[in-house]
């Protein structure tokens, strides 16, 4: 009896140490500390919620860059792949229309290499991030459905420099664009572009 005494106070004294005084620290010190991060790092203009720069968005009209595909249509609650295999022949297939659609999307030649991550759905699906490459391959396309001129164009060019983030710690991953991040900014441009007109 004893034992079971001694048992049932460690669970408790465990219980509240690991279910309520860590997780109140650590939400404590969050919020001070990393007050957009801890909330889900959200993008505001005007107060109101457009997205978070950690989960990837649809944009389907010609005038913004497109983010790399998702299997479950950017829909956070889901999250995950498609699961299949490089050997399926189904992924094979989604493969060969994104590439076709990617192409004519943007008006690329036929034997364009598009970036793999313009093909492949990410794990989690909602992955915000592409490549430099794949940004630089929509530039042309924005260009006409924006009507910009060429030296429109060299700044549209010079945005995505600007925006390419380093790889993580500078070794994990590789450098990309932050496709939510870089719409925001193509729309500051061209908006800055029609006050000087």
């Amino acid at each position: 009896m004893k034992s079971l005494i001694i048992s049932l106070k460690i669970i408790l004294c465990f219980t509240v140490i690991t279910g309520i005084v860590y997780p109140l620290i650590i939400t404590v010190v969050a919020q001070a500390a990393f007050s957009g991060k801890a909330n889900g790092s959200l993008v505001l203009i005007d107060n109101k919620v457009i997205g978070s720069c950690l989960i990837g968005q649809n944009f389907d009209t010609a005038i913004y860059f497109s983010s790399r595909p998702s299997a479950i249509s950017y829909n956070p609650l889901p999250s995950g792949g498609s699961n299949y295999g490089l050997t399926n022949s189904k992924l094979k297939e989604q493969v060969s229309i994104r590439k076709e659609k990617f192409i004519t999307y943007n008006n690329l030649d036929d034997k364009t290499e598009v970036p793999s991550e313009m093909l492949f759905a990410s794990a989690s699906g909602l992955d915000p991030q592409i490549s430099q490459n794949a940004a630089l391959l929509q530039v042309e396309r924005i260009v006409k459905a924006r009507s910009l001129d060429y030296n429109q164009k060299l700044q549209l060019n010079q945005l995505i420099y600007n925006q390419t983030e380093a790889p993580q710690f500078l070794c994990l991953g590789e450098e990309r664009v932050n496709v939510l991040l870089l719409n925001l900014e193509l729309d500051k441009m061209t908006r800055n572009i029609s006050k000087n007109k």
